[in-house]
Formats: C-alpha cells, structure tokens, sequence
C-alpha cells in the first residue's frame, strides 16, 4: 500500500515538474522573441580589399621615424638644440617634425609609371633663440642614413626668418604665466580680490590672448584678458586687460604697457591703483553666478538617441593610410599644422584628385576692447592638426566607425599619440541620393539610399571646435567640408559695445566674427593637362516659330574658357559665374569636356579691406575660388609664420597670382575659400551649434560620365506594381531576414592625456 502512495505521489511530481519546464520554456521563449540575434561578424570585419603600400608615399611620419628625426638634430653639436620641453625663448628649440611630401612629378611617376619610390623625408622647424632667428631644413632619407640641409633660403627667398614671426611656445607660456602672477596678480591682489574674487591659488583669472601681438612688424606685445576660473571661460569675461611686452628673449625685460579696467584705460598699474583706490574709476564688484557656461546636461540623459551598426559588414577597408570603399580609393593623412588631407584620390580606377587639403582657418573679429578689436586668428600658425585629440564614440563619429590614432612633434621633446584622432565610417545621410515615383503611364518607383563615406576629425583650436568631413558619394562626387561648434570669443560689456555684437549673458558681449576656411584642390581630370572653364545663364530675346509676331525671352548657356591665372582669380563680392570647371581635353560619348565642378557651399562675411597692414598674410581669402599653375614651390595658402609677422608675410598668397601664369592645358590647383559671417545671439550659450555653420567646396562630376554612376550601385531599389515585396530589386522587402544586434566594442576614452600643460 505505501509502495503505491509513494508512486502516485512520484507520478503526481514529475508532471507538476513538467508543466512548470512547460510554462517557465513558453515564457522564456516570449521574452526573447523580441530579441534579435547577435550579428555574427565583428565590428572590426571590413570587405576584402586590395589595398597597395603606394599611398605609403603620403603616411604621416612613424614614431620611430620621429624619433629618429629629433635624436638626429639634438646630436648636431653645431645647433646646440635644448632637450627641454619648455625651452625659453632664449634657449634653441627643435619645435616641429613633419612629413615633408614628395615632389608631384616624382609622385606621379611612382604612381603611374612604375617608377623610383620618392624617398621620405622630413621638414624640421628650429627656434634660434641664442641667435635671434628661426630657420627650417630638410632631414633624409628616413630609410637610410640621415642627412640635413638648410632650405630656408630656398623656401622663403630669406637666410634667416625672423624671431619674432615664432609661435609662442609652451616654453614662452610659462615665462608668461610666471609674469603675470608676479608683475600683475601679486600687485594687485586687493583689487582683482574685490572686482573678480581673485584667491590665489583657489580661485585664478584665467588668460586668453589677443592675436595678432602688436602693430607692425617686429612687434610682440600681446593684449591678455580675462576671464573667471570655470569651464566655458570663455564667456566668462571679467572686464579686465592687460598688455605685455614680451620682445625681449628674457623675461626679466618684460613690461607691462597698458591696463583695461571696466572700459578705463591705464599706462601703469600705479596709476590704476590710485585711481581705483581715490574712486575716480567705477568698481566692479564682484558677484557669485551660476556657471551658465557649463556643457552638463540640464537634465540626466533618459536613453539613447538612434545608433547606426552594418548588418553584413562594413563595405569599406582602412590600411595604414589607404581607403578603399565601393569605387573609391584615396590616401589620407593629418599635418600638425594645416590638418586633415586626402591624396591620390580615384574613382573607378582613374584618379580625380591629387590632393584635396585644409589649408587654413582664420577669423576676424568686430570689438570695442583691446583684446578682440585687433584679433584676428590664422589658426595654421599655431597648428590645426595638432588640436586634433580622441574622437568620443556614439558623437563625434559612430560607435561602429574605424578609428586611427596619429602621432605628432609640434611644440614638445616627445612624439605624442592621439588616440582615435581619424574616424571613417559609412553614413546614410538621410535623405535618398536619387528617386522618382512614376505617377503617370509605365508606373514604377526607382530609387537608392544616399550612403556615403566619411573620413573626420576634429581640431579644438581654443575656443572653437572645427568638425572637418571629406565624404565620398556614390555619384561620383566629394566633399571637403567644415563645421563649426564650441565656444565663442567674448568681451566685457561697456558703454558701445553693442555695435560690435549681441549681448548674450550678465555683462557678457559676443562679438562679431567671421570665418573664412582655404582649401586647396588638386584636381587631375584623366591628366595633368587640364583648363578652366566656366558656364552660366543669361536670358536672350527669341520669336516663337510658330508665331513670330510674340517674342519670348528664354535662358541660353554660356560658356567660356578662362586662360590666365589672374582672369581665373574671383573674388568676394564680384558677380562670378556659377558653374566652375577643370576640365580635360577628352569628351564623353556626347562630345563634351569630361570635367569636375567645384560648387562652394558657403556664407561668408566681407573680407578685411587691402588697405589694412594685416592683410597680406591672409590674401587668400580674397577669392571666392582662384586657380594657379601647379608649383611645388606654391605648397601651401599660409605658413606656421603668418599670425605673428602679419605686416610682411613670409608666404604670401596672392604672389601666386602676380605672375599671370597661363593656364591652358597645365596642370591646375584649385584654392578655395568657404566660410560664414557668425553674428554671436542667445542660442550660442552654452555652445554654437553646428546647424547652420559651416562651409566647404562640393566637386561633382560634370560630363565626365556618359551617365551617373551610381546607377551601377548595389543599393538601387526598383519594382513596379505587383513585384513589391520582390527581394531581386528591392533588397528592403527583405531587410527583416538581415535583422540582428550589431556586436560593440567596449566603451572607452583617453583622450585627456594628451592635453597642454604649462608646468615649467
């Protein structure tokens, strides 16, 4: 009897046991039926591609290639280079290493022609303070055994440039710093105590220096002013300025020449105590505010905003320096001083570009006070590239773009590493390249994603943050381009300061700036023999033919060629013809010049008037788009020596024009200048948002296919009625069978270390 409980009772267990295994298996499977299933390549999987090492030609410089480079120069007694990395402005200073491009023709016949690798080099920049000059040579070959030679004179038509054309350096910053704390805060701790809540040590005035430093050439006296001790200071202006003679190469020399204080100027700091302390100038008195600079979400983050992954695999490769994705294939690299380059850049095989590269940034600004009424940035002279620092993943690129780290020598005793400085990524920019919905007879719907290829990176030069993209469309086309965000530059509000700008916070002025970006343009058009052509509308008066006594007026193609570089030179504010082509010599299948349009994307403020001093240093930007002859002597719009030897530029753009080259069939460079007129409003608080501004230069293919390309893409979608859910010509119908969770690299950033650091 207990023998048949006990088994009764068994029985009874296992089939409760197995309705629960029943009951917890349906729940689980409705749980996960939502879930999709992991994706099964990593994110790192990439096409196969058939990657050369000829992009090698234009790599940036190797850490061991920098390495040897400086330990070359520090060992030539002769120079007596100082190791420190905050050498003095007296002491000689190796102060940058940078790749040194071969020459084009050598290039080419590397390229093209099976011939000699062109051998890598360097460029080399050394500060002589001993001797009161700075020179630049040329280090090489890096592969063998290395040699230097003094190109000064052959760069710059000088022996020597001048001392005070340098960048100040990290070196100089610190001697500044020193002086400020013993000629200017110790002087008047009392003062900046009750005006600014100066506590030395705990709560600081932070500087921020006017450029360029002085009236003429020769001249180093810089406007500093100052701004509270927070994050953002850069809208955080307090109201009070000094000016600092530093010429000299010993800071015991220093002087301080002029003070700023609540709109009242000072020839001593005497005298501004004494006034301050008898009441003859109106005090600022100091007042705790919340910091409305801050960059700290209002509100917690709730979620995620939308992520993009690639549900079969990325469709581009990245090796060393070299992209090669759908049809294109380019060379890429990053200068510390002008910042991100494409070389070599081909479609389908033919190359369309030698070079597409940022030549220059520069703004001018609109003030009442001394700190911004002279400023006017050439951001190339302190280095462009070298404020590129780590990209952080999910914003400023896609968690699932590649990254590539860069190496630098600029300013420093050591080769620095930035990690994930590059990103390259495919992005659908959102809106279809190409579609049409056919309403009318043969219906049908033909279309195809606008995917695209983005190479990024992104410079914080001060204030401003510079997003620069070259993008790479299936159409054919590219795209140099800029965005502008971060902070604006500021002044203490005082009696006019509203002609020069918004107010835009307690006390706060934007000023009024604009910002003018140079590119330069390479293009080859199947050759080095190309021409500039232009194209344009006006309308004509013509009879109907079947009614001649009505005349209508209708617009008609004009077309012409340009044939020298000055008729090629077209500048801001001149009517110019909308349609701007290098072309070849050869026709499409419709016998027309197969060429490349150069479209400017820009909104640009006027530029500084030619009877200012400044100007020449910056007559780049007097062109909307100016084309010259190919010179390897003509590499660049500006030069590291620009923003402080303004007066008499060592590089100055607009030469390249005076000789009225021809050019018909040469080989033609294209420099292009985009930007925008930045009026500083309430929105620009915290931040200036990208959305609006920006600028670049679009190149499109212009009759150089007999039809567009991208009709030969994957991507296209075609079906008609009856065939739309048919997988054949409508990879969306199916999209659901490709369904799965992207795999994620882990999270994580570094890039702080690499900041600048004043420690002496």
């Amino acid at each position: 009897m207990v023998a048949q409980v006990t088994s009764s009772l068994v029985k009874c267990l296992l089939i409760i046991l197995g309705l629960i295994s029943v009951i917890v298996n349906i729940v689980l499977i409705c749980l996960n039926s939502s879930r999709l299933p992991k994706c099964h390549f990593q994110v790192q999987d990439s096409i196969a591609a058939n990657h050369t090492d000829h992009s090698m030609v234009f790599a940036d410089l190797t850490p061991l290639e920098y390495l040897a480079v400086r330990d070359y120069m520090w060992n030539q007694k002769d120079l007596k280079i100082s190791h420190s990395a905050t050498a003095k402005p007296s002491e000689n200073m190796l102060f940058l290493i940078d790749l040194l491009l071969p020459k084009k023709q050598d290039a080419l016949n590397y390229l093209d022609q099976h011939g000699p690798k062109p051998q890598r080099k360097a460029t080399v920049v050394v500060f002589f303070g001993q001797s009161s000059y700075l020179k630049e040579y040329e280090v090489g070959p890096l592969d063998g055994r290395l040699r230097h030679r003094d190109v000064t004179k052959e760069r710059y038509n000088m022996e020597n440039l001048p001392f005070t054309a340098r960048t100040v350096t990290i070196g100089e910053y610190v001697e500044l710093f020193i002086f400020l704390e013993s000629q200017v805060f110790q002087k008047l701790e009392k003062e900046l105590r009750e005006s600014f809540g100066y506590i030395p040590g705990k709560r600081n005035l932070n500087p921020f220096e006017g450029m360029p430093r002085g009236l003429k050439a020769g001249d180093r006296k810089t406007w500093i002013s100052f701004f509270r001790d927070e994050s953002g200071i850069y809208i955080h202006p307090v109201g009070f300025e000094v000016l600092i003679n530093h010429e000299s190469k010993k800071s015991s020399d220093w002087s301080v020449l002029n003070l700023l204080y609540n709109g009242h100027y000072f020839r001593t700091i005497e005298s501004f105590k004494k006034a301050y302390e008898t009441g003859k100038v109106t005090k600022i008195v100091y007042k705790e505010i919340p910091n409305y600079a801050s960059l700290k979400p209002r509100k917690k983050p709730t979620g995620f905003s939308p992520q993009q992954s690639y549900l079969q695999g990325k469709r581009f490769s990245v090796k060393n320096n070299q992209v090669i994705y759908m049809d294109w294939t380019f060379a890429f690299g990053l200068s510390s001083l002008t910042g991100m380059r494409v070389f070599d850049v081909r479609f389908r095989g033919e190359r369309i570009a030698y070079e597409i590269s940022v030549q220059e940034a520069m703004s001018v600004y609109g003030s009442n006070t001394p700190g911004m009424v002279l400023t006017k940035f050439l951001d190339s002279s302190i280095g462009i590239g070298r404020f590129a620092h780590e990209l952080v993943r999910g914003v400023d690129c896609p968690h699932v773009a590649t990254y590539v780290d860069v190496y630098r020598y600029i300013d420093t005793n050591v080769t620095l590493r930035v990690h994930n400085a590059i990103c390259v990524f495919e992005h659908d920019v959102g809106r279809p390249l190409r579609r049409h919905f056919s309403d009318f007879f043969h219906n049908s719907y033909g279309g195809m994603p606008n995917s695209a290829l983005y190479i990024r990176t992104i410079t914080a030069i001060g204030n401003y943050d510079y997003i620069w993209d070259f993008i790479f469309y299936q159409s054919g086309s590219v795209e140099a381009r800029v965005h502008a965000t971060g902070y604006i530059s500021s002044s203490y509000k005082i009696d006019g300061s509203l002609r020069y700008g918004h107010q835009v916070a307690q006390n706060v002025l934007g000023n009024i700036h604009t910002h003018f970006v140079n590119f330069k343009v390479d293009l080859d058009i199947l050759g080095v023999s190309n021409n500039f052509l232009t194209k344009d509308m006006e309308f004509e008066e013509v009879s109907l033919p079947w009614t001649t006594e009505r005349k209508v007026k209708v617009p008609y193609l004009v077309q012409n060629q340009t044939r020298t570089e000055k008729e090629a030179a077209l500048r801001h504010g001149n009517k110019t013809p909308r349609y701007l082509h290098v072309a070849s010599n050869q026709k499409n299948r419709w016998g027309h010049e197969r060429s490349y349009r150069l479209q400017l994307i820009s909104f640009a403020g006027d530029h500084l008037p030619e009877s200012e001093p400044e100007e020449k240093s910056m007559s780049w930007a007097r062109y909307k788009v100016a084309i010259t002859k190919h010179k390897d002597n003509e590499l660049t719009s500006s030069s590291l020596y620009s923003q402080n030897y303004m007066w008499d530029p060592v590089v100055d753009f607009s030469k390249y024009i005076e000789d009225n080259e021809s050019i018909e069939n040469q080989d033609l460079v294209a420099w292009v200048t985009a930007g925008f007129l930045h009026i500083p409003h309430a929105e620009d608080i915290p931040n200036t948002v990208t959305v609006g501004n920006g600028g670049g230069v679009l190149l499109r293919p212009h009759n150089y296919f007999d039809e567009d390309p991208s009709i030969h893409s994957p991507d296209g979608v075609y079906f008609m009625p009856g065939s739309e859910l048919d997988c054949e010509y409508n990879k969306m119908a199916c999209l659901e069978k490709d369904l799965c969770s992207p795999t994620l690299e882990p999270y994580n950033y570094n890039g702080f270390e690499g900041v600048m650091k004043f420690e002496g």
